[in-house]
């Protein structure tokens, strides 16, 4: 007995020195631990972000780009919120004029573009579209039309000048109705899924046979405009990314519509220095000579009856590492700064290419996730997927704040240096956290050589308290202090020619849902199906199942048919029903929530056996 009050006494002791240290111990406090801050920046998918960044992409096609290959989920799990469709690299794809109406008179959306549209919608992604090209079956410029329209594959682009391409444009007041009528189509039946609609793509140079003219363009729009609004009072009308931001091109365009109070977006793109290594702020600065896209949005806020508001697009924007002068470390360095730099001045910026259709004119230059080349890397990520993964995980769903200031007394002296000048701009997230983008916008060389400097700044204005840094092209996170007696300013801070962001240590509260299963196959076992998929990372927990029961061209709701292990990839659906025809998905789950939805894979199971 006085050994059990004894052994008491001790443990209350110990108790209550564990107590004393947990209650003085900095920056702890009662029911709260210390905080946990990430060694690299966690994603957020699609489904998380309200409002981001954009991609485009051309849609699933086989042979090329097949859908159950492991690439169009991950714009899910890289966070994009936006997509930019309707060309297959720089021919047509199948929401186009040539894919729609294929028999003259005859509207009709394949059951493929269905099930993509859908895929974009029930994982979180906003969608333009660009509505675009020409028919051959109503103008082509041979003086026979054919009655029916075969979409050509891949392989054709600009400039295609022959007697059926599909880049001549509607001119006449027939040709321009026809156009009008697949317009109206396309915008009512997909009204429930999409709301942005483009005119056109590049309008101001070879995609216009026999080349741009803004007053061509301008009376098409004129007649766009009514169309896509009459159609769906709630839709948007894109005015059509321009080629470049050639202002006398918009000026005759608008000149000639007479509809600026009907144009709801301006889009436009860049590619500075297209061919060569050029740094994305060259822009504004000198890629374009007189032009540049900062001039250009300053025409079009200015143009009389603009909506005072008008949202800008940069719906096309890439550098390559194929180009002259450049690598894949440079590409990961610039698409970054671009992004930040546009959207620091407002302008939502979409990147050009998911992944290429190797059967097209661009090869596999321009994906930022490798193409079908028949080589070990095919539909695996460049450098770039992972820094954009980064920046649109950090910046997604900020906005600039001007009231934050970058200031630092070695930015003279490092201007001198480099001559290159230095960029910062502070941003706030929905929540009213601060984070900071600064970096020094430099002509990247290849091979990721760049000296290291660095720099004492000042950030003002944020409300930072526990300060950490991230590198945006590696996603790396390594703790900060501020200069003693002061709650604002770093010393020896890096600088690079790359993004580097400062923000407090409590920014990362987002949780860390499962990437999409991929590749998703099904095949018949006698009259079983039998699914197949592939598993990946954000450490799932279970897999779902759900399955489609379709009748003709009817399509059911989708209902869960199971729940699996983490290491399940393959199930078999005892409860088909001979005779039916079903489609299927799956998604990963851990206790955070659920992954993006993987491809969706159909069959019919026999009747008899």
């Amino acid at each position: 007995m006085n050994g059990f009050h004894l052994r008491s006494r001790r443990t209350g002791l110990l108790l209550i020195v564990l107590f004393a240290i947990l209650f003085f111990m900095p920056g702890t406090s009662l029911g709260q631990g210390q905080k946990h801050v990430p060694d690299h920046v966690p994603p957020k998918r699609s489904s998380q972000i309200q409002d981001g960044f954009g991609i485009n992409s051309d849609l699933p096609r086989d042979p090329y780009i097949p859908w159950n290959r492991w690439w169009w989920t991950r714009m899910f799990d890289a966070g994009f919120k936006w997509i930019r469709i309707g060309q297959y690299e720089n021919s047509s794809d199948r929401t186009s004029w040539d894919w729609i109406e294929q028999k003259r008179g005859v509207m009709a959306s394949s059951p493929e573009l269905e099930d993509y549209v859908d895929s974009l919608v029930d994982n979180g992604i906003n969608i333009q579209v660009q509505l675009l090209y020409g028919n051959v079956m109503y103008t082509s410029i041979s003086g026979k039309l054919p009655d029916v329209s075969t979409p050509e594959p891949g392989s054709f682009h600009n400039d295609d000048r022959s007697l059926y391409s599909v880049f001549w444009p509607p001119k006449t007041p027939e040709q321009m109705a026809a156009f009008n009528r697949y317009v109206e189509w396309m915008v009512k039946h997909f009204h429930d899924r999409i709301h942005y609609w483009a005119l056109w793509n590049e309008q101001d140079i070879g995609y216009w046979n026999p080349w741009g003219n803004g007053e061509e363009y301008g009376r098409l729009l004129a007649t766009f405009v009514p169309t896509v609004h009459q159609a769906d009072p709630q839709a948007k009308v894109i005015y059509g990314g321009q080629a470049d931001p050639t202002r006398e091109f918009t000026q005759k365009a608008l000149d000639e519509c007479k509809c600026a109070s009907g144009v709801d977006v301006y889009a436009y793109h860049t590619y500075p220095g297209y061919g060569q290594n050029l740094n994305p702020e060259s822009m504004d600065y000198g890629a374009y000579l007189t032009e540049s896209p900062r001039a250009l949005r300053d025409l079009v806020t200015h143009y009389p009856g603009i909506k005072p508001d008008i949202p800008f697009f940069d719906d096309e924007f890439n550098s390559i590492p194929s180009w002259i002068g450049s690598d894949e470390s440079v590409q990961a360095k610039y698409v970054p700064r671009g992004l930040i730099y546009n959207h620091a001045a407002g302008v939502k910026t979409f990147v050009w290419l998911l992944t290429a259709g190797t059967d097209g004119n661009e090869y596999d230059d321009f994906g930022i996730i490798h193409g079908l080349t028949n080589h070990d890397y095919d539909f695996t990520p460049r450098p770039v997927f992972y820094a954009l993964q980064n920046t649109n995980a950090l910046f997604a769903d900020t906005k600039f704040d001007p009231s934050i200031e970058v200031t630092g007394p070695d930015l003279p002296a490092l201007r001198r240096k480099t001559e290159f000048p230095f960029m910062s701009y502070g941003f706030r997230s929905k929540g009213g956290k601060a984070i900071v983008a600064y970096w020094l916008a430099a002509h990247s060389l290849p091979g990721n050589a760049f000296p290291p400097l660095y720099a004492t700044l000042s950030l003002k204005n944020t409300g930072i308290a526990h300060p950490v840094l991230v590198d945006v092209v590696s996603g790396e996170i390594k703790p900060l202090q501020w200069k003693a007696g002061t709650t604002d300013t770093v010393e020896a801070l890096p600088i690079k020619d790359s993004i580097m962001a400062v923000t407090d240590e409590d920014y990362f509260d987002w949780p860390v849902l499962p990437e999409a299963p991929s590749s998703l196959n099904v095949t018949l076992s006698g009259s079983t199906p039998k699914l197949t998929w592939q598993v990946h990372g954000g450490n799932p927990t279970s897999m779902v199942v759900e399955r489609r029961i379709e009748e003709g061209s009817a399509r059911g709701n989708w209902e869960r048919l199971a729940k699996l292990n983490s290491a399940a990839m393959e199930y078999g659906d005892s409860t088909a029903k001979k005779g039916q025809h079903l489609a299927y998905r799956v998604r990963a789950a851990n206790a955070d929530g659920e992954s993006a939805y993987s491809n969706v894979e159909r069959i019919a199971v026999p009747a008899k056996p």
